[in-house]
């Protein structure tokens, strides 16, 4: 008898956690929610972010509001999420910086892997190794041998350590064997400026952040990081075509909660996450930037995990290769 005393109140805290669950998911959201781009207003992440935001504002019956936390490579607005209460309602959607963070930092204050629930994959977007429309080199060979000449004289733009333009900066010179003089940002959208007006010569960014300059002729492209030159970009050869072999970098986005969260709210934005991107409005406007949505069967926590504990083994051993000392 007190087995099933006991059996059966088991079964109730079951019942009752669940029916909880249901109503916090039934529930939210019930205010705004707040997507944290650790960068800069008009880069390329807050680009890619603020597309989302308005598609899943739609599906959730909020605004889904987009709020620019620049600094530290991305750190400082990581952190910020990391620490914010766990109710749905402080999000974070960042790069590939969150797999390269560990290696770049010798004192993170968050750690990528357990102090954040992940939600899904976004998308993954190709870089462009671009510079001032005035300068000197007119293909991408011709640019490799100024590179390799001029090297320290030549001023390339960032967005500071760990972010997506520092590591494809870093592979670009390891790839020549060449240092040139970096000009770290505290965003690409501001450094995009500066190369638009002739103050900056190189820097390498997504194609989200540099294909409408690219065809408006506002800044000259050399490369794009893809095996295969992209759609949007037909003239822009690749990194091989100008005889540098294994140089493909693309920049993957995921979106984050803070750990702690309710799994039925993860649920619940993995699945207007999933609505968002399969829009046909935002697929067309990925496309005009030089990219594409991930397919729902990679917008989902596990895809997402799975891809940041991959890529932070990675990028620590390319990092030290690459003689970075974590700042």
């Amino acid at each position: 008898m007190k087995s099933f005393v006991k059996i059966l109140a088991a079964g109730l805290v079951a019942g009752s956690a669940l029916t909880a669950a249901v109503a916090v998911a039934q529930d939210y959201p019930n205010q705004p929610v707040t997507i944290v781009v650790p960068f800069a207003a008009g880069g390329p992440t807050d680009t890619v972010t603020r597309l989302v935001a308005a598609a899943m504002s739609e599906d959730l019956g909020q605004q889904v509001v987009v709020q620019n936390v620049g600094g530290a490579g991305g750190t400082l607005g990581a952190g910020q999420v990391a620490a914010a209460n766990p109710d749905g309602y402080t999000l974070l959607l960042h790069h590939i910086g969150m797999s390269t963070a560990p290696a770049l930092y010798a004192s993170l204050p968050f750690d990528p892997i357990t102090d954040f629930a992940p939600i899904g994959l976004v998308t993954e977007v190709p870089m462009t190794i671009v510079a001032r429309r005035d300068f000197e080199p007119a293909t991408l060979e011709d640019l490799i041998a100024y590179v390799k000449k001029n090297g320290e004289d030549i001023t390339y733009a960032n967005a500071g350590i760990g972010a997506a333009s520092q590591l494809c900066g870093l592979l670009f010179m390891d790839a020549l064997d060449t240092k040139m003089t970096e000009v770290p940002y505290q965003g690409t959208g501001p450094a995009m400026t500066d190369l638009l007006g002739s103050q900056i010569d190189m820097m390498c960014d997504q194609t989200t952040n540099t294909t409408s300059q690219i065809l408006a002729g506002e800044i000259k492209a050399y490369a794009v990081t893809t095996p295969e030159r992209i759609a949007v970009l037909p003239d822009v050869p690749t990194m091989a075509e100008g005889g540098v072999e294994n140089f493909e970098l693309g920049i993957w986005h995921g979106l984050y909660a803070p750990a702690g969260t309710d799994q039925a709210i993860i649920d619940k934005l993995t699945q207007s996450l999933q609505k968002a991107l399969a829009d046909e409005m935002v697929g067309n406007s990925f496309a005009e930037l030089g990219t594409y949505p991930v397919q729902a069967s990679d917008a989902t926590p596990a895809a997402l995990a799975q891809k940041l504990e991959g890529q932070i083994a990675l990028w620590a051993e390319v990092i030290a290769a690459a003689g970075v000392e974590a700042q």
